[in-house]
């Protein structure tokens, strides 16, 4: 569970600097990026090579060396590991962050920022990264640069997740003037990004669960209620808690109310008729499940990091 909190905070701290980095920079245009088969791309010779820059003790090279060599269990068979590091694997984080860390961040702060005519900024937590740039023309050419730059390292760019968004502070004056209703949203983390404005018409950056990550979690738990619905009522409730305290703790960030609350009612009525499937007296009607959650509630949705706390998270 410390594994898991410690990982969220690493995401909804680059949600924050990128929050910043939007809102309170020049910026202008937002090249979505994503990396077509990362973890299972990673060319074996490169990452050696990046980590022995990186570490001189040649144990760990030899250990890291035999982790590369490890046979991976499919279909109850073990087949050879020529490229790439497993997804989930102990070392694949640490070795994926080294790897991009020289192959992206090094590159776009030595190589590419000085070269540029506006502001640019990369925001990256493993293998999902925006880069943001306030000149449209700059970005254009660091898309082409990127690609040739991955190419090099064995990487490609995903063509179909890969688009350049015109999104900040003046995107929905330049929206209206193309002949749209409001600006594209871009996708980080688990997130739907849009352009949005607080109570004193300041602009800011709004947060939603993404649609398929709103399924996913639906399903879930859809799932877990049709698996327990003959246990008792304190062990579902405890459980279905649990779930709901977990998805509350990563997708509870500021503008996202709606969608936690989305999920807090899909559960209420799922439970509901998957505890009136299981009733010989027939369906439990509104008043009586009511009374059921008056003694076994269901946690509230709760947002766990608003605005005002985002910027005490930025790490620029």
């Amino acid at each position: 569970m410390l594994i898991w909190r410690a990982a969220w905070a690493r995401c909804h701290q680059a949600l924050a600097n990128l929050h910043e980095v939007i809102a309170g920079r020049k910026v202008e245009w937002v090249l979505e990026a994503d990396l077509k088969n990362f973890f299972g791309s990673l060319s074996h010779e490169w990452m050696l090579r990046l980590v022995e820059h990186r570490v001189g003790d040649p144990r760990l090279i030899s250990l890291i060396r035999r982790w590369r060599k490890a046979k991976v269990l499919e279909d109850e068979e073990l087949h050879a590991n020529e490229e790439g590091t497993p997804q989930g694997g102990s070392i694949s984080v640490l070795l994926s962050n080294v790897y991009l860390h020289y192959v992206l961040d090094l590159w776009f702060e030595r190589v590419v920022k000085s070269r540029l005519r506006g502001e640019a900024y990369l925001v990256r937590y493993i293998d999902d990264f925006v880069l943001c740039f306030q000149y449209r023309e700059d970005a254009l050419r660091v898309q082409d640069a990127l690609r040739k730059r991955l190419g090099k390292f064995g990487l490609t760019l995903e063509a179909k997740k890969t688009k350049l968004v015109e999104f900040g502070r003046f995107a929905q004056k330049y929206a209206s003037k193309r002949g749209r209703k409001r600006p594209e949203t871009i996708y980080f983390l688990g997130f739907t990004l849009y352009c949005t404005h607080n109570r004193k018409g300041n602009f800011r950056v709004g947060f939603c669960t993404e649609k398929s990550r709103l399924r996913r979690a639906l399903m879930r738990l859809q799932d877990q209620m049709r698996r327990m619905r003959h246990s008792p009522l304190g062990a579902q409730v405890e459980r279905l808690n649990q779930m709901l305290r977990g998805h509350y703790a990563y997708y509870g960030i500021a503008g996202n109310l709606r969608a936690l609350r989305k999920v807090h009612r899909a559960v209420e009525c799922y439970w509901r008729k998957m505890l009136s499937s299981r009733s010989w007296k027939g369906k439990v009607w509104w008043k009586q499940f009511q009374q059921i959650t008056a003694r076994f509630p269901l946690l509230r949705p709760k947002l766990y990091l608003p605005y005002r706390d985002l910027q005490a998270l930025v790490l620029l």
